[in-house]
């Protein structure tokens, strides 16, 4: 057998022109109506859905970039702290009471829930006004 002798098995076959007249009755093959069934259709772009399925508000992936201060409650620093001693984010971390994040020192927000019965000096630290005053009926007093 010579490379002129091959023949393929099977016959060429055309692709099928749907929708130009002919033998294939009202629709051509296009079935009825709808964008499937126009000339030139093109479905709509797949980028345009992925776009429409995104939030319109801003600020829905990224977390806040201000930092959030550590909570500490005053029930908290009566349990640690002894009488007359200062409160600072430098003496928590002392404690074991703040967690460095990213390498450093978180800011401190002292909150009023629970009881103060020992003396505190309270600096360097964001309190709240409940905080404030019991810490201040106990005897101690806050510096900002």
């Amino acid at each position: 057998m010579q490379l002129h002798e091959l023949r393929p098995t099977t016959k060429n076959k055309s692709k099928k022109r749907v929708g130009r007249g002919g033998k294939r009755g009202t629709f051509s093959g296009r079935g009825t109506k709808g964008q499937k069934a126009r000339a030139g259709h093109r479905m709509r772009p797949e980028l345009r859905d992925i776009l429409k399925k995104l939030p319109k508000k801003r600020g829905y992936r990224t977390p806040s970039i201000q930092d959030k201060p550590a909570v500490i409650n005053l029930q908290v620093l009566n349990q640690h702290y002894k009488d007359s001693e200062t409160v600072s984010p430098k003496t928590l971390d002392e404690k074991g009471l703040l967690k460095l994040v990213g390498g450093r020192r978180q800011s401190v927000k002292i909150l009023g829930s629970g009881e103060l019965s020992k003396k505190l000096l309270v600096s360097k630290c964001q309190i709240s006004k409940s905080a404030k005053a019991a810490v201040e009926k106990a005897g101690g007093s806050v510096r900002s």
